[in-house]
């Protein structure tokens, strides 16, 4: 009977390899070479064994024996090392780690480049009654080949991945314009507080139990290419790692505590190894590998030298010697303090990376995937480092309003805060933000020279604290987009539409017979329809946004060919058109139609608006966030509002050189405009004018051939009312392809027929009041009122991802010119 210090061999012939599959890889050889090995057992008496049972003493000498290692986990894959066991040494220390399950490994082909590593999926292999490492011997060479030491082979093998791994390698993520709504604190990264007993199986993800085996960067510190005879693995170590990760020395110097505890985090990641903290204070830190006293000797002992007041290694016994029994996709030092450090430049350059990039980013870099919760975690303490504390930032708001006011009088901003209240009492000292009104003079300048309409929405905030900013957005004569007015508010309901609306009208919106168009919120309903705000016809008017409307329609209708019939419906610029588009759509189902009948014409229609859209059917809420406001809703409060500021000062000076340089050339009117009437120009040469009225400027426009989808065939043109049969005249404010075949014919310029708000004087005048540059903060007036604080009922609290509320669709880039999505 083998002693108990002896340990079992499995030996796979290397040509009994059949093939690699998903399951695995597939030998002929169904019961492998089972040698017991003792400890004195020699290099040579295993070759010999094995020869013997195989049969082919002096026919075949053994050219090689490998093992396999698992070291790293990467995304969804397990990394192993292939290595050569060539001398007594090797075979003595590969079988010295007989507690963990023993598993064939196999070499790929000696004629193929070396490589250190390959991947393969995570699985759990099954268990064997004895605990080994497991070999495969290459007996491809006669007896006379030379044998050569030190050689890496690869080795591939496809494996089926467990059910629960996949949910630790891969968190369920929505669309990449949506963070997690609410995510709790990731308390488990303290390692002070971590159990030794879940060292190597405490990751959210789970551990995969593995054969023995040494953690890559042991092997890679302990490997030794210039020396031939070593095999590698197992000869002396180095102090350098695979990734170039040095080992500690006494007397090693840090700026400070997080500088020292980041390098010992980013040490033990490195290294694939796990340790504890013993002693963690203002002046000293003892960290232990989770096997001291165990066949492993790493302690490292950090203090605070106060004269110098920085921390200095006192103590430093390593590298680690254990051998790791498990591997995980996860690290406990991997926490999100280490990674905030990692992203911080990626945050600071994008604010609104998306999680699932620095996710990925963070498991290439390190070598482990940690929770999606925990990249949530690290990116909010990289903003916070970066554009000030989230609790503090409420604070500032106060200190910024009395400054920007400075910087740019006859800026308005509205805070509105709640007392607070501690055991029943009132506490003076402290207020709760509510809600947060602000514009700013050239945004209000601004709005007189734009189209007479403003879009209205609200998008969520991605922060430690949640809540909406809402936006009201104005569109200039080229078809440019600007933001002219913002709120903070804890959501949309009634009461912060209100608000919000009800600054709008006063400060930016007083002009009469204004349009406002939105979705179909309740809130805005109920505050466009209050008596007292100034919104009611025909003082203003409103408009839905048929991105919303056809939205609606798609959670009872889910046929998409019948979302085009509504969606032309609504862009058809006549009532003939219109029937056109609706007859179908009854067609299909008459429900659909009693649908649509339910929600006034007016609202959704364009043939209804009296021309009050100027062609725009959406809110552009989107394309706003995207091209001026990208990124800010991933900031604190009042770096988003200083944002805001910023990012309108680079539009306003973008905006108005283009519009100055166009004036410069000559040109009159927008680009835009200049591109609609080439574009009619070019239809209108195929139709046949007739006057009917030589002083009323009356005509009829036949068409030749008919263009678009729909075709009345012959039209009405008067250029005294500018009207046209097709609807296009009224309704965009600038000649359509009749209209320019009329002026055509009768020797008239098209230019006195254009809406003022094309010409490029207005849109000059749009950006010609410019922003100021902001007065540092140093200077800003003092602030007496009570400390501003976040209300603790927005803080984000739970895990999970937040349902998308928008409107996935690429066919709505037409909306700019008034024209419906193509079908």
């Amino acid at each position: 009977m083998a002693s108990e210090d002896s340990f079992l061999v499995l030996v796979h012939h290397r040509g009994s390899i059949k093939r690699k599959t998903r399951s695995g890889v597939k030998f002929t050889d169904k019961d492998p070479l089972c040698i017991i090995v003792s400890p004195t057992t020699s290099y040579d008496a295993l070759v010999s064994s094995v020869l013997e049972k195989l049969g082919l003493e002096g026919v075949k000498r053994v050219k090689k024996f490998f093992y396999r290692i698992p070291t790293t986990v990467l995304h969804d894959t397990v990394k192993y090392d292939c290595f050569t066991i060539g001398s007594d040494e090797d075979l003595q220390v590969g079988g010295s780690n007989r507690n963990a399950n023993t598993i064939a490994t196999v070499a790929g082909s000696s004629s193929r480049p070396a490589v250190a590593s390959s991947s393969v999926p995570v699985y759990e292999p099954p268990i064997q009654p004895v605990a080994s490492p497991s070999f495969v011997v290459d007996l491809s060479s006669n007896v006379g080949d030379v044998v050569r030491y030190g050689e890496h082979l690869p080795t591939e093998v496809q494996c089926p991945t467990p059910a629960g791994v996949w949910k630790g390698l891969f968190d369920d993520q929505d669309d990449d314009d949506v963070e997690p709504d609410m995510i709790a604190d990731d308390s488990g990264d303290d390692l002070g507080a971590t159990d030794p007993r879940r060292a190597t199986g405490g990751s959210s993800s789970g551990t995969q139990q593995y054969p023995p085996h040494f953690s890559s960067l042991d092997l890679d510190a302990m490997r030794h290419d210039e020396n031939p005879g070593q095999t590698a693995g197992f000869g002396a170590r180095d102090t350098e790692g695979s990734a170039g990760m040095t080992e500690f020395q006494v007397g090693q110097q840090f700026q400070d505590k997080d500088e020292a505890l980041l390098s010992v985090k980013t040490y033990s990641i490195r290294r694939g190894v796990q340790y504890k903290v013993v002693e963690s204070d203002y002046r000293r830190y003892v960290g232990k590998c989770f096997e001291f006293g165990n066949g492993c000797t790493w302690l490292i002992r950090l203090s605070l030298r106060q004269r110098k007041g920085i921390w200095e290694v006192k103590r430093y016994n390593g590298p680690h010697t254990y051998l790791a029994t498990s591997i995980s996709s996860d690290h406990r030092s991997l926490d999100y303090h280490v990674i905030a450090t990692f992203i911080m430049p990626m945050v600071r350059a994008y604010a609104s990376v998306n999680i699932k990039v620095l996710l990925n980013a963070t498991a290439a870099h390190f070598g482990f995937r940690p929770t999606y919760r925990r990249i949530w975690m690290a990116k909010q303490k990289a903003v916070a480092v970066i554009y000030g504390d989230w609790d503090e930032s409420y604070n500032e708001l106060p200190w910024w309003v009395l400054g920007v006011q400075l910087t740019m009088p006859g800026t308005v901003a509205v805070l509105k805060t709640c007392p607070v209240r501690v055991g029943g009492q009132l506490d003076e000292s402290h207020a709760y933000f509510h809600r947060l009104f602000w514009t700013f003079p050239p945004c209000i300048e601004a709005f007189r020279h734009c189209k007479p309409l403003v879009s209205i929405d609200g998008t969520h905030l991605y922060g430690k604290y949640g809540g909406t900013l809402l936006v009201a957005i104005a569109q200039d004569g080229n078809s440019n987009i600007l933001p002219v007015a913002f709120a903070l508010v804890e959501g949309e309901n009634a009461e912060s539409w209100s608000f919000f609306l009800s600054h709008l009208r006063q400060h930016v919106t007083p002009q009469p017979g204004l349009l406002v168009i939105s979705d179909r919120h309740n809130g805005i309903k109920a505050a466009l329809e209050a008596p007292d705000g100034g919104w009611l016809p025909p003082a203003t008017y409103r408009a839905f946004c048929i991105r919303h409307v056809a939205g609606n329609f798609a959670l009872t209708f889910k046929g998409k060919d019948d979302r085009r019939l509504l969606v032309n419906a609504a862009y058809a610029k006549t009532e003939v058109e219109f029937d056109y588009w609706f007859d179908i759509l009854r067609s299909e189902n008459p429900a659909m139609c009693d649908w649509a009948n339910r929600i006034e014409y007016s609202l959704w229609t364009q043939y209804c608006d009296e021309g009050r859209r100027f062609g725009h059917m959406t809110i552009n809420i989107s394309e706003c966030v995207n091209s001026i406001l990208k990124g800010v809703r991933n900031l604190p409060v009042c770096s988003l509002a200083k944002a805001t500021y910023g990012r309108l000062a680079e539009l306003f000076v973008r905006k108005g050189r283009e519009a100055e340089a166009q004036m410069g050339t000559g040109q009159q009117f927008s680009q835009f405009l200049v591109k609609c009437i080439e574009a009619n120009l070019k239809t209108a040469r195929c139709f046949t004018v007739t006057v009917y009225d030589r002083d009323n400027s009356e005509y009829t426009v036949a068409e030749t051939t008919p263009t678009g989808s729909f075709s009345l065939g012959t039209y009405r043109v008067s250029l005294g009312s500018q009207t046209c049969d097709c609807g296009y005249f009224q309704a965009l404010h600038f000649p359509c392809p009749h209209a320019l075949a009329c002026c055509a014919y009768s020797r008239l310029t098209w230019e006195p027929y254009v809406h003022q708000v094309y010409r490029l004087s207005f849109v000059f005048g749009v950006y010609q009041m410019g922003f100021t540059p902001p007065i540092p903060e140093g200077f800003w007036p003092p602030y007496g009122g009570p400390t501003v604080i976040p209300d603790p009922n927005m803080r984000r609290a739970k895990e999970g991802h937040p349902r998308s509320t928008r409107i996935r669709t690429n066919s709505w880039n037409h909306c700019q010119a008034g024209l419906p999505p193509s079908m």
